[in-house]
């Protein structure tokens, strides 16, 4: 919205300034983050007065979470939406379309956590919406999203699956492109629902693939970037950036009351928004494989709980401790912050990985 502040400019003052996506980006993460500092004490306490029973703890979870975590609120990725949106929509060119796709695919995986948080905080147990629901859900706002993104991709990327290192490979998915964009945004959005079971363990790791994609983002939406990495132009993205500032912003905004011990959860209002931006962003950007690395924790955690699934149901017998893997480490003796601080050290590996595919050949 701020950007149109540029008009008054003459080229060689201060309103000038908002003509820059970088700047816009760094005013975005500092509203999102002030944001969060000034309505984060007031949400919990409103979240508390709500429902003062707060998150309720699997039984079949750890045992010393229920000592531990039972009455916290839950629904905090209110405060990172809040944030995000409102510092996109103050920041961010609001006549770009790919912005518009992120942030409404972003508010509506949050409106279906939402649901999901309610269902269970209202009826103090830890069955929301039923999971055939909100996965179909998920898919209808996916196949939407990835549709959308075809239309907006340039002709020569439209249908087509980029293909990180080997910079000239384009595999041409057609129609399938679609379902494809699907797996991954829907994929995205509940492998960090998995990943958020412990304070701090899944927001750290949201913010630094954010961070990536937004620098890819801003990448591929540059001419002169992308014929110096010879990767593929992508024109409009660049706004992205704006968008997961105010994400990371928000974020850290978050995190100050979710480090351990959480004064509140994000809960599946934020795990599931969270994932699927970065989903949406990766399908935009054409890097949904990028993706893969860079949110490579996020992978392990859904395919643990995959091979844990199958290979039980087959064998009778489990392959971890107990799944999700954080919990597996947690069964192993390491303490709640070893396999946080741990986890946020393999994320930013992944990340620097997954930045490095922009220049590989």
């Amino acid at each position: 919205m701020l950007f149109w502040l540029s008009e008054l400019s003459d080229g060689g003052d201060f309103f000038n300034l908002f003509r820059y996506i970088t700047f816009r980006a760094g005013a975005a993460f500092f509203t999102a983050l002030i944001f969060g500092f000034i309505f984060g004490r007031p949400l919990i306490n409103a979240l508390r007065r709500k429902y003062a029973n707060g998150q309720p703890i699997r039984e079949d979870g750890p045992a010393h979470h229920i000592a531990t975590k039972s009455g916290t609120p839950t629904m905090g990725g209110l405060l990172i939406l809040a944030a995000l949106t409102l510092s996109t929509l103050l920041w961010a060119r609001l006549d770009n379309p790919y912005v518009w796709l992120v942030l409404l695919v972003t508010v509506a995986f949050g409106l279906v956590g939402f649901a999901d948080d309610w269902a269970k905080v209202s009826r103090n147990n830890t069955k929301g919406v039923p999971g055939r629901i909100r996965f179909g859900i998920g898919l209808v706002i996916a196949g939407v999203a990835g549709y959308v993104a075809t239309q907006l991709h340039p002709d020569g990327l439209a249908f087509q699956l980029a293909v990180p290192v080997f910079k000239d490979v384009l595999v041409n998915l057609g129609f399938l492109f679609v379902p494809f964009a699907m797996i991954v945004i829907v994929g995205s959005a509940n492998s960090v629902n998995l990943t958020d079971g412990l304070d701090g363990l899944a927001i750290m790791p949201v913010m630094i693939a954010a961070g990536t994609l937004g620098v890819i983002a801003y990448a591929v939406g540059r001419v002169d970037f992308t014929d110096y990495l010879d990767v593929h132009y992508v024109p409009g993205t660049g706004e992205l950036l704006i968008f997961t500032a105010g994400l990371i912003g928000g974020g850290l905004g978050f995190l100050w009351y979710n480090a351990p011990p959480a004064a509140v959860f994000m809960g599946d209002t934020g795990s599931l928004a969270l994932g699927g931006a970065l989903g949406a962003i990766a399908v935009a950007t054409k890097h949904e494989i990028v993706l893969a690395i860079v949110g490579g924790l996020f992978v392990a955690e859904a395919l643990s709980v995959i091979l844990q699934v199958i290979y039980f149901r087959s064998t009778g017998k489990r392959v971890f401790l107990m799944a999700p893997i954080h919990h597996h480490f947690e069964k192993k003796g390491w303490a709640e912050p070893q396999v946080v601080i741990r986890f946020w050290i393999i994320s930013l590996i992944l990340a620097l990985i997954g930045l490095a595919t922009l220049k590989l050949r």
